[in-house]
């Protein structure tokens, strides 16, 4: 008797709960939110893995640029640039247009970081009515290209594999430094 009770007490409170949470259930799903972003950032982590090796991303058409990248105007850098740009404009976080590389004790290259760029829809500087977003994160930018030819674009970088004592997505990492004798030379030096 107690345990019919107990059963027809719980049925009862479960029926009287279903028409509140029914709403709920058919709302679309939430793809601009924390869950959302989290969700684009385990994507990223998965689909950069492999380039743990520096030979893979070399393989898959990142091109590795011989200069570490270091910050003019403050501690850290870059690292070594390594760009696929058929992944330009790309705004699948599993499909960075750039891969950061620091050098290791061995001799060897540590993926640090990845990005993300896309152009500017009027290659106005002046403008940003089409800055995107990813990871719920605006890019930076406008920016003017950084070798002749490059468009203006907007960037977004992810310290994904070495942690970013300024944040995830600030620009450079302070933990990441350039040997001497790796940035590329002045110009007119």
């Amino acid at each position: 008797m107690l345990r019919s009770l107990a059963l027809a007490l719980t049925t009862a409170a479960s029926l009287a709960v279903a028409p509140l949470a029914a709403p709920a259930a058919v709302s679309p799903p939430d793809d601009t939110g924390p869950g959302r972003a989290a969700a684009d950032r385990a994507l990223a982590y998965r689909a950069t893995v492999g380039y743990q090796r520096h030979e893979n991303a070399v393989r898959a058409g990142y091109m590795p640029d011989k200069y570490c990248v270091a910050n003019r105007t403050g501690p850290g850098a870059l690292g070594y640039p390594h760009f696929n740009h058929a992944h330009d404009n790309s705004l699948d976080p599993a499909v960075p247009a750039a891969l950061y590389y620091e050098d290791d004790p061995s001799g060897g290259k540590r993926l640090v970081g990845v990005e993300w760029l896309v152009y500017d829809r009027d290659q106005n500087p002046a403008t940003d009515d089409d800055r995107p977003t990813m990871f719920g994160v605006p890019f930076t930018g406008p920016l003017r290209g950084h070798f002749p030819g490059q468009p203006v674009h907007y960037a977004l970088h992810l310290w994904l594999w070495k942690h970013n004592p300024l944040g995830a997505f600030a620009t450079y990492n302070p933990r990441v430094t350039c040997l001497p004798g790796t940035t590329r030379p002045a110009p007119g030096s």
